[in-house]
Protein backbone atom coordinates (compact mmCIF):
# COMPACT_ATOMS: atom_id res chain seq x y z
CA UNK A 1 0.00 0.00 0.00
CA UNK A 2 2.76 2.46 0.97
CA UNK A 3 4.68 1.54 -2.17
CA UNK A 4 1.62 2.35 -4.32
CA UNK A 5 1.19 5.68 -2.51
CA UNK A 6 4.85 6.59 -3.01
CA UNK A 7 4.67 5.79 -6.73
CA UNK A 8 1.80 8.28 -7.08
CA UNK A 9 3.83 11.11 -5.50
CA UNK A 10 7.13 10.10 -7.11
CA UNK A 11 7.65 13.39 -9.05
CA UNK A 12 7.27 15.41 -5.83
CA UNK A 13 9.62 13.05 -3.96
CA UNK A 14 12.27 13.31 -6.69
CA UNK A 15 12.16 17.13 -6.70
CA UNK A 16 12.22 17.33 -2.89
CA UNK A 17 15.14 14.86 -2.58
CA UNK A 18 17.01 16.75 -5.30
CA UNK A 19 16.52 20.06 -3.44
CA UNK A 20 17.76 18.59 -0.16
CA UNK A 21 20.74 16.87 -1.80
CA UNK A 22 21.64 20.06 -3.69
CA UNK A 23 21.44 22.08 -0.46
CA UNK A 24 23.76 19.71 1.44
CA UNK A 25 26.13 19.36 -1.52
CA UNK A 26 26.42 23.13 -2.05
CA UNK A 27 26.85 23.92 1.66
CA UNK A 28 29.78 21.53 2.02
CA UNK A 29 31.48 22.33 -1.30
CA UNK A 30 31.44 25.46 -3.47
CA UNK A 31 28.38 27.30 -2.11
CA UNK A 32 27.67 30.35 -4.33
CA UNK A 33 30.18 29.17 -6.95
CA UNK A 34 27.73 26.37 -7.74
CA UNK A 35 24.73 28.70 -8.13
CA UNK A 36 24.79 28.80 -11.95
CA UNK A 37 25.19 25.02 -12.17
CA UNK A 38 22.31 24.54 -9.74
CA UNK A 39 20.07 26.84 -11.79
CA UNK A 40 20.64 24.82 -14.97
CA UNK A 41 20.34 21.43 -13.23
CA UNK A 42 17.16 22.49 -11.37
CA UNK A 43 15.61 23.83 -14.58
CA UNK A 44 16.57 20.66 -16.46
CA UNK A 45 15.01 18.46 -13.77
CA UNK A 46 11.82 20.53 -13.77
CA UNK A 47 11.47 20.24 -17.56
CA UNK A 48 12.11 16.48 -17.38
CA UNK A 49 9.48 16.09 -14.64
CA UNK A 50 7.01 18.19 -16.64
CA UNK A 51 7.48 15.93 -19.68
CA UNK A 52 7.11 12.82 -17.49
CA UNK A 53 3.94 14.12 -15.80
CA UNK A 54 2.47 15.32 -19.10
CA UNK A 55 2.93 11.91 -20.74
CA UNK A 56 1.98 9.73 -17.77
CA UNK A 57 -1.52 8.85 -18.93
CA UNK A 58 -5.00 10.05 -18.06
CA UNK A 59 -6.13 7.81 -15.21
CA UNK A 60 -6.79 9.33 -11.77
CA UNK A 61 -4.91 8.02 -8.74
CA UNK A 62 -5.10 8.84 -5.06
CA UNK A 63 -2.56 8.33 -2.30
CA UNK A 64 -2.55 8.32 1.51
CA UNK A 65 -6.25 7.68 1.88
CA UNK A 66 -7.35 10.37 -0.56
CA UNK A 67 -5.14 13.15 0.86
CA UNK A 68 -3.25 13.37 -2.45
CA UNK A 69 -5.05 13.31 -5.81
CA UNK A 70 -3.22 12.77 -9.09
CA UNK A 71 -5.71 13.37 -11.90
CA UNK A 72 -5.74 15.13 -15.25
CA UNK A 73 -6.44 18.50 -13.64
CA UNK A 74 -3.45 18.23 -11.28
CA UNK A 75 -1.16 17.04 -14.09
CA UNK A 76 -2.11 19.98 -16.34
CA UNK A 77 -1.40 22.49 -13.56
CA UNK A 78 1.88 20.76 -12.60
CA UNK A 79 3.20 20.88 -16.17
CA UNK A 80 2.50 24.64 -16.39
CA UNK A 81 4.02 25.22 -12.92
CA UNK A 82 7.22 23.28 -13.65
CA UNK A 83 7.79 24.73 -17.12
CA UNK A 84 7.19 28.32 -15.99
CA UNK A 85 9.43 27.90 -12.92
CA UNK A 86 12.20 26.44 -15.09
CA UNK A 87 11.86 29.28 -17.63
CA UNK A 88 12.02 31.99 -14.96
CA UNK A 89 15.08 30.39 -13.31
CA UNK A 90 17.01 30.35 -16.59
CA UNK A 91 15.84 33.88 -17.50
CA UNK A 92 17.02 35.44 -14.26
CA UNK A 93 20.45 33.83 -13.97
CA UNK A 94 22.43 36.54 -15.77
CA UNK A 95 20.55 39.36 -13.99
CA UNK A 96 21.18 37.89 -10.53
CA UNK A 97 24.82 37.10 -11.31
CA UNK A 98 25.58 40.58 -12.67
CA UNK A 99 24.23 42.22 -9.51
CA UNK A 100 25.89 39.89 -7.02
CA UNK A 101 22.58 38.37 -5.88
CA UNK A 102 23.07 34.88 -7.26
CA UNK A 103 23.09 32.69 -4.15
CA UNK A 104 23.08 28.89 -4.26
CA UNK A 105 19.93 28.94 -2.11
CA UNK A 106 17.90 30.66 -4.85
CA UNK A 107 17.29 27.69 -7.20
CA UNK A 108 16.87 25.37 -4.19
CA UNK A 109 14.17 27.59 -2.68
CA UNK A 110 12.42 27.79 -6.06
CA UNK A 111 12.52 23.98 -6.28
CA UNK A 112 11.07 23.60 -2.77
CA UNK A 113 8.32 26.12 -3.53
CA UNK A 114 7.55 24.14 -6.71
CA UNK A 115 7.14 20.99 -4.56
CA UNK A 116 4.64 22.94 -2.44
CA UNK A 117 2.78 24.10 -5.56
CA UNK A 118 2.57 20.55 -6.89
CA UNK A 119 1.17 19.49 -3.52
CA UNK A 120 -1.38 22.33 -3.63
CA UNK A 121 -2.96 21.34 -6.94
CA UNK A 122 -3.10 17.67 -5.84
CA UNK A 123 -4.55 18.32 -2.37
CA UNK A 124 -7.50 16.13 -1.45
CA UNK A 125 -7.62 17.10 2.21
CA UNK A 126 -7.51 20.34 4.21
CA UNK A 127 -4.28 19.21 5.90
CA UNK A 128 -2.41 18.39 2.69
CA UNK A 129 -3.75 21.68 1.27
CA UNK A 130 -2.17 23.64 4.12
CA UNK A 131 1.08 21.70 3.99
CA UNK A 132 1.55 22.46 0.29
CA UNK A 133 0.49 26.08 0.72
CA UNK A 134 2.96 26.77 3.53
CA UNK A 135 5.86 24.98 1.82
CA UNK A 136 5.30 27.23 -1.17
CA UNK A 137 4.80 30.40 0.89
CA UNK A 138 7.79 30.01 3.23
CA UNK A 139 10.15 29.64 0.28
CA UNK A 140 8.60 32.66 -1.45
CA UNK A 141 8.98 34.85 1.68
CA UNK A 142 12.73 34.24 1.57
CA UNK A 143 13.28 34.79 -2.17
CA UNK A 144 11.26 38.05 -2.01
CA UNK A 145 13.97 39.53 0.21
CA UNK A 146 16.99 37.99 -1.56
CA UNK A 147 18.52 41.44 -2.12
CA UNK A 148 19.72 41.86 1.46
CA UNK A 149 21.33 45.28 0.95
CA UNK A 150 18.09 46.81 -0.37
CA UNK A 151 15.53 48.39 1.96
CA UNK A 152 12.78 47.88 -0.66
CA UNK A 153 13.55 44.18 -1.04
CA UNK A 154 13.62 43.64 2.73
CA UNK A 155 10.36 45.55 3.05
CA UNK A 156 8.82 43.43 0.28
CA UNK A 157 9.76 40.22 2.06
CA UNK A 158 8.48 41.48 5.41
CA UNK A 159 5.16 42.73 3.99
CA UNK A 160 4.65 39.47 2.16
CA UNK A 161 5.43 37.50 5.31
CA UNK A 162 3.17 39.49 7.64
CA UNK A 163 0.20 39.61 5.26
CA UNK A 164 0.83 35.99 4.25
CA UNK A 165 0.65 34.95 7.91
CA UNK A 166 -2.65 36.85 8.22
CA UNK A 167 -4.09 35.06 5.19
CA UNK A 168 -2.87 31.70 6.50
CA UNK A 169 -4.66 32.47 9.77
CA UNK A 170 -7.89 33.21 7.90
CA UNK A 171 -7.55 30.02 5.89
CA UNK A 172 -6.80 27.92 8.97
CA UNK A 173 -9.76 29.35 10.86
CA UNK A 174 -11.97 28.61 7.87
CA UNK A 175 -10.56 25.07 7.69
CA UNK A 176 -11.27 24.52 11.39
CA UNK A 177 -14.89 25.66 10.93
CA UNK A 178 -15.29 23.38 7.92
CA UNK A 179 -13.87 20.47 9.92
CA UNK A 180 -16.09 21.29 12.88
CA UNK A 181 -19.30 21.32 10.84
CA UNK A 182 -18.41 18.61 8.31
CA UNK A 183 -16.69 16.24 10.76
CA UNK A 184 -13.87 15.50 8.31
CA UNK A 185 -10.94 17.24 6.62
CA UNK A 186 -11.18 15.18 3.43
CA UNK A 187 -12.71 16.91 0.42
CA UNK A 188 -14.61 13.71 -0.45
CA UNK A 189 -16.24 13.79 3.00
CA UNK A 190 -16.98 17.53 2.95
CA UNK A 191 -18.76 17.30 -0.41
CA UNK A 192 -21.06 14.56 0.95
CA UNK A 193 -22.06 16.80 3.87
CA UNK A 194 -22.72 19.69 1.45
CA UNK A 195 -24.97 17.62 -0.84
CA UNK A 196 -28.37 18.74 -2.11
CA UNK A 197 -27.54 22.41 -1.47
CA UNK A 198 -28.08 21.97 2.27
CA UNK A 199 -25.07 23.85 3.60
CA UNK A 200 -25.13 24.88 7.27
CA UNK A 201 -24.34 28.46 8.28
CA UNK A 202 -21.13 27.32 10.03
CA UNK A 203 -19.95 25.53 6.90
CA UNK A 204 -20.68 28.66 4.86
CA UNK A 205 -18.62 30.78 7.25
CA UNK A 206 -15.78 28.30 6.89
CA UNK A 207 -16.13 28.41 3.10
CA UNK A 208 -16.00 32.23 3.03
CA UNK A 209 -12.85 32.26 5.21
CA UNK A 210 -11.24 29.63 2.98
CA UNK A 211 -12.04 31.79 -0.07
CA UNK A 212 -10.51 34.80 1.72
CA UNK A 213 -7.28 32.93 2.39
CA UNK A 214 -7.10 31.64 -1.18
CA UNK A 215 -7.99 35.11 -2.51
CA UNK A 216 -4.80 36.43 -0.92
CA UNK A 217 -2.71 33.83 -2.74
CA UNK A 218 -4.14 34.79 -6.14
CA UNK A 219 -3.96 38.57 -5.42
CA UNK A 220 -7.72 38.99 -5.70
CA UNK A 221 -9.23 42.27 -4.50
CA UNK A 222 -9.63 43.08 -1.58
CA UNK A 223 -6.71 40.79 -0.61
CA UNK A 224 -4.32 42.32 -3.13
CA UNK A 225 -2.60 44.98 -0.99
CA UNK A 226 0.75 43.13 -0.85
CA UNK A 227 1.14 42.65 -4.59
CA UNK A 228 2.38 46.06 -5.90
CA UNK A 229 4.94 46.56 -3.11
CA UNK A 230 6.27 42.99 -3.29
CA UNK A 231 6.48 43.07 -7.11
CA UNK A 232 8.36 46.38 -7.00
CA UNK A 233 10.68 45.52 -4.11
CA UNK A 234 11.66 41.96 -5.00
CA UNK A 235 14.50 41.35 -7.50
CA UNK A 236 13.03 41.32 -11.02
CA UNK A 237 13.62 37.56 -11.66
CA UNK A 238 11.80 36.84 -8.38
CA UNK A 239 8.95 39.14 -9.45
CA UNK A 240 8.76 37.18 -12.72
CA UNK A 241 8.49 33.97 -10.68
CA UNK A 242 5.73 35.44 -8.46
CA UNK A 243 3.78 36.42 -11.57
CA UNK A 244 3.83 32.92 -13.09
CA UNK A 245 4.02 29.55 -11.29
CA UNK A 246 2.52 30.55 -7.87
CA UNK A 247 -0.48 32.11 -9.61
CA UNK A 248 -1.19 28.86 -11.49
CA UNK A 249 -0.82 26.84 -8.28
CA UNK A 250 -3.12 29.15 -6.31
CA UNK A 251 -5.81 29.15 -9.02
CA UNK A 252 -5.51 25.36 -9.28
CA UNK A 253 -5.93 24.99 -5.52
CA UNK A 254 -8.87 27.43 -5.58
CA UNK A 255 -10.63 25.34 -8.22
CA UNK A 256 -9.76 22.09 -6.42
CA UNK A 257 -11.30 23.25 -3.12
CA UNK A 258 -14.40 24.73 -4.74
CA UNK A 259 -15.25 21.71 -6.88
CA UNK A 260 -13.87 18.76 -4.90
CA UNK A 261 -15.05 19.93 -1.46
CA UNK A 262 -17.98 22.23 -2.25
CA UNK A 263 -19.03 21.00 -5.68
CA UNK A 264 -22.64 20.58 -4.54
CA UNK A 265 -22.82 24.14 -3.22
CA UNK A 266 -21.93 26.01 -6.42
CA UNK A 267 -24.76 28.50 -5.90
CA UNK A 268 -23.30 29.46 -2.50
CA UNK A 269 -19.69 30.13 -3.55
CA UNK A 270 -20.20 31.19 -7.16
CA UNK A 271 -21.59 34.61 -6.18
CA UNK A 272 -18.67 35.25 -3.78
CA UNK A 273 -16.09 34.33 -6.44
CA UNK A 274 -17.98 36.47 -8.98
CA UNK A 275 -17.68 39.52 -6.69
CA UNK A 276 -13.95 38.87 -6.22
CA UNK A 277 -13.62 38.62 -10.00
CA UNK A 278 -15.50 41.88 -10.59
CA UNK A 279 -13.50 43.84 -8.00
CA UNK A 280 -10.17 42.43 -9.19
CA UNK A 281 -10.82 43.29 -12.85
CA UNK A 282 -11.77 46.90 -12.14
CA UNK A 283 -9.32 47.73 -9.34
CA UNK A 284 -6.47 46.19 -11.34
CA UNK A 285 -7.45 48.04 -14.52
CA UNK A 286 -8.03 51.45 -12.92
CA UNK A 287 -5.10 51.42 -10.45
CA UNK A 288 -2.58 50.51 -13.18
CA UNK A 289 -3.38 53.64 -15.19
CA UNK A 290 -1.33 55.95 -12.95
CA UNK A 291 1.70 53.65 -12.60
CA UNK A 292 5.07 54.73 -14.00
CA UNK A 293 7.07 51.79 -12.65
CA UNK A 294 6.66 48.84 -15.01
CA UNK A 295 6.91 46.27 -12.19
CA UNK A 296 4.09 47.95 -10.24
CA UNK A 297 2.13 48.18 -13.49
CA UNK A 298 2.58 44.42 -13.99
CA UNK A 299 1.43 43.88 -10.40
CA UNK A 300 -1.89 45.62 -11.03
CA UNK A 301 -2.05 43.86 -14.40
CA UNK A 302 -1.77 40.50 -12.60
CA UNK A 303 -4.58 41.51 -10.22
CA UNK A 304 -6.82 42.28 -13.21
CA UNK A 305 -5.87 39.05 -14.99
CA UNK A 306 -6.62 36.98 -11.90
CA UNK A 307 -10.06 38.62 -12.00
CA UNK A 308 -10.61 37.21 -15.51
CA UNK A 309 -9.40 33.76 -14.42
CA UNK A 310 -11.78 33.89 -11.44
CA UNK A 311 -14.60 34.67 -13.87
CA UNK A 312 -14.11 31.19 -15.32
CA UNK A 313 -14.12 29.66 -11.84
CA UNK A 314 -17.25 31.64 -10.87
CA UNK A 315 -19.15 29.91 -13.68
CA UNK A 316 -18.98 26.70 -11.64
CA UNK A 317 -19.07 24.50 -14.77
CA UNK A 318 -16.72 22.21 -16.69
CA UNK A 319 -16.40 24.91 -19.36
CA UNK A 320 -15.58 27.45 -16.65
CA UNK A 321 -12.69 25.36 -15.30
CA UNK A 322 -11.46 24.69 -18.85
CA UNK A 323 -11.55 28.43 -19.59
CA UNK A 324 -9.64 29.17 -16.39
CA UNK A 325 -6.91 26.64 -17.26
CA UNK A 326 -6.56 27.94 -20.82
CA UNK A 327 -6.45 31.51 -19.53
CA UNK A 328 -3.74 30.73 -16.95
CA UNK A 329 -1.58 28.91 -19.53
CA UNK A 330 -1.81 31.86 -21.93
CA UNK A 331 -1.26 34.38 -19.11
CA UNK A 332 1.93 32.66 -17.95
CA UNK A 333 3.25 32.55 -21.53
CA UNK A 334 2.63 36.29 -21.95
CA UNK A 335 4.19 37.11 -18.59
CA UNK A 336 7.39 35.18 -19.25
CA UNK A 337 7.98 37.15 -22.46
CA UNK A 338 7.12 40.46 -20.80
CA UNK A 339 9.47 39.89 -17.87
CA UNK A 340 12.22 38.75 -20.25
CA UNK A 341 11.92 42.23 -21.77
CA UNK A 342 11.87 43.95 -18.37
CA UNK A 343 15.06 42.08 -17.43
CA UNK A 344 16.73 43.52 -20.55
CA UNK A 345 16.01 47.13 -19.59
CA UNK A 346 19.13 48.77 -18.18
CA UNK A 347 21.03 52.02 -18.37
CA UNK A 348 24.78 52.07 -17.68
CA UNK A 349 24.47 48.56 -16.28
CA UNK A 350 21.70 49.48 -13.82
CA UNK A 351 18.14 48.13 -14.13
CA UNK A 352 15.49 50.55 -15.42
CA UNK A 353 11.81 50.18 -14.53
CA UNK A 354 10.38 53.61 -15.46
CA UNK A 355 8.19 53.24 -18.56
CA UNK A 356 9.28 56.75 -19.65
CA UNK A 357 12.66 55.24 -20.55
CA UNK A 358 10.94 53.36 -23.40
CA UNK A 359 10.43 56.54 -25.46
CA UNK A 360 11.44 55.92 -29.10
CA UNK A 361 12.62 52.41 -28.19
CA UNK A 362 11.46 51.12 -31.60
CA UNK A 363 14.10 53.21 -33.41
CA UNK A 364 16.91 51.57 -31.49
CA UNK A 365 15.53 48.03 -31.18
CA UNK A 366 12.80 47.51 -33.83
CA UNK A 367 12.66 43.71 -33.44
CA UNK A 368 12.26 43.79 -29.66
CA UNK A 369 9.76 46.64 -29.87
CA UNK A 370 7.61 44.59 -32.27
CA UNK A 371 7.73 41.58 -29.92
CA UNK A 372 6.70 43.78 -26.97
CA UNK A 373 3.89 45.31 -29.08
CA UNK A 374 2.54 41.79 -29.74
CA UNK A 375 2.76 40.91 -26.03
CA UNK A 376 1.06 44.16 -24.93
CA UNK A 377 -1.73 43.64 -27.48
CA UNK A 378 -2.15 40.09 -26.21
CA UNK A 379 -2.24 41.19 -22.56
CA UNK A 380 -4.85 43.81 -23.49
CA UNK A 381 -6.93 41.17 -25.28
CA UNK A 382 -6.69 42.75 -28.72
CA UNK A 383 -7.67 40.33 -31.52
CA UNK A 384 -6.25 38.30 -33.16
CA UNK A 385 -3.58 37.75 -30.48
CA UNK A 386 -3.80 34.66 -28.28
CA UNK A 387 -4.69 36.75 -25.21
CA UNK A 388 -7.96 37.69 -26.93
CA UNK A 389 -8.99 34.02 -27.16
CA UNK A 390 -8.12 33.51 -23.47
CA UNK A 391 -10.55 36.28 -22.54
CA UNK A 392 -13.11 34.98 -25.01
CA UNK A 393 -13.06 31.60 -23.25
CA UNK A 394 -13.78 33.02 -19.79
CA UNK A 395 -16.40 35.47 -21.09
CA UNK A 396 -18.20 32.64 -22.86
CA UNK A 397 -18.06 30.45 -19.74
CA UNK A 398 -19.54 33.26 -17.63
CA UNK A 399 -22.27 34.02 -20.18
CA UNK A 400 -23.32 30.38 -20.48
CA UNK A 401 -23.50 30.12 -16.68
CA UNK A 402 -26.06 32.97 -16.55
CA UNK A 403 -23.44 35.46 -15.41
CA UNK A 404 -23.96 37.81 -18.35
CA UNK A 405 -23.53 40.86 -16.07
CA UNK A 406 -20.07 39.63 -15.09
CA UNK A 407 -19.12 39.02 -18.74
CA UNK A 408 -20.23 42.55 -19.68
CA UNK A 409 -18.25 43.98 -16.74
CA UNK A 410 -15.24 41.98 -17.95
CA UNK A 411 -15.46 43.56 -21.40
CA UNK A 412 -15.67 47.06 -19.87
CA UNK A 413 -12.69 46.37 -17.56
CA UNK A 414 -10.73 45.02 -20.53
CA UNK A 415 -11.30 48.25 -22.46
CA UNK A 416 -10.11 50.29 -19.45
CA UNK A 417 -7.09 48.04 -19.00
CA UNK A 418 -6.09 48.39 -22.66
CA UNK A 419 -5.06 51.98 -21.93
CA UNK A 420 -1.90 51.23 -19.95
CA UNK A 421 -0.75 48.43 -22.27
CA UNK A 422 -1.22 50.62 -25.33
CA UNK A 423 0.53 53.51 -23.54
CA UNK A 424 3.72 51.41 -23.44
CA UNK A 425 3.38 50.81 -27.19
CA UNK A 426 2.79 54.54 -27.70
CA UNK A 427 5.96 55.42 -25.80
CA UNK A 428 8.00 52.93 -27.83
CA UNK A 429 6.80 54.16 -31.21
CA UNK A 430 5.63 57.76 -30.77
CA UNK A 431 7.18 58.99 -27.52
CA UNK A 432 9.55 61.91 -27.04
CA UNK A 433 13.25 61.51 -27.63
CA UNK A 434 14.98 59.88 -24.65
CA UNK A 435 18.45 58.75 -23.70
CA UNK A 436 19.44 55.44 -25.20
CA UNK A 437 19.18 52.36 -23.04
CA UNK A 438 21.95 49.77 -22.99
CA UNK A 439 21.69 47.23 -25.80
CA UNK A 440 21.08 43.87 -24.15
CA UNK A 441 23.16 41.04 -25.58
CA UNK A 442 21.57 38.20 -23.61
CA UNK A 443 20.61 35.43 -26.09
CA UNK A 444 18.54 33.69 -23.39
CA UNK A 445 16.31 36.72 -22.74
CA UNK A 446 16.06 37.46 -26.47
CA UNK A 447 14.94 33.87 -27.09
CA UNK A 448 12.24 34.01 -24.40
CA UNK A 449 10.96 37.40 -25.61
CA UNK A 450 10.76 36.38 -29.24
CA UNK A 451 9.46 32.90 -28.43
CA UNK A 452 6.66 34.29 -26.25
CA UNK A 453 5.67 36.80 -28.94
CA UNK A 454 5.69 34.04 -31.57
CA UNK A 455 3.41 31.89 -29.38
CA UNK A 456 0.92 34.78 -29.14
CA UNK A 457 0.72 34.91 -32.95
CA UNK A 458 1.08 31.24 -33.97
CA UNK A 459 -1.10 30.00 -31.12
CA UNK A 460 -4.23 31.38 -32.78
CA UNK A 461 -4.11 28.47 -35.26
CA UNK A 462 -4.92 25.67 -32.80
CA UNK A 463 -3.61 26.91 -29.41
CA UNK A 464 -0.97 24.15 -29.69
CA UNK A 465 -3.66 21.73 -28.49
CA UNK A 466 -3.77 23.29 -25.01
CA UNK A 467 -7.55 23.78 -25.16
CA UNK A 468 -8.15 20.06 -25.71
CA UNK A 469 -5.87 19.07 -22.84
CA UNK A 470 -7.52 21.71 -20.61
CA UNK A 471 -10.97 20.34 -21.49
CA UNK A 472 -9.90 16.85 -20.38
CA UNK A 473 -8.33 18.28 -17.21
CA UNK A 474 -11.52 20.21 -16.37
CA UNK A 475 -13.65 17.09 -16.93
CA UNK A 476 -11.39 15.21 -14.49
CA UNK A 477 -12.07 17.81 -11.79
CA UNK A 478 -15.77 18.57 -12.29
CA UNK A 479 -17.72 15.33 -12.04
Amino acid sequence: MIQADLSVILPEIILALYAMAALLGAVYTGKDKLASTLIWSTSGLMVALAIWIGTSGSEANTAFGGMFVDDGFARFAKVVILLSAAAVLVMGQEYMSRRGMLRFEYPILVALSAVGMMMMVSAGDLMSLYMGLELQSLALYVVASMRRDSVKSTEAGLKYFVLGALSSGLLLYGASLVYGFAGTTKFSGIIEVAQHGEVSVGLLFGLVLLISGLGFKVSAVPFHMWTPDVYEGAPTPVTAFFASAPKVAAMGLFARVMHDAFGHAVADWSQVVAVLSLLSMFVGAVAAIGQRDIKRLMAYSSIAHMGYALMGLAAGTVLGVEAMLVYMAIYVSMNIGTFAFILMLQKDGKPITDIGALNQYSRREPGKALAVLILMFSLAGVPPMLGFFGKLYVLRAAYEADLAWLAIAGVVASVIGAFYYLRIVYFMYFGDEAEDLDRSSSPVLWTFLMGSAAVMVLGIINMFGVDGVAAAAAAALVN
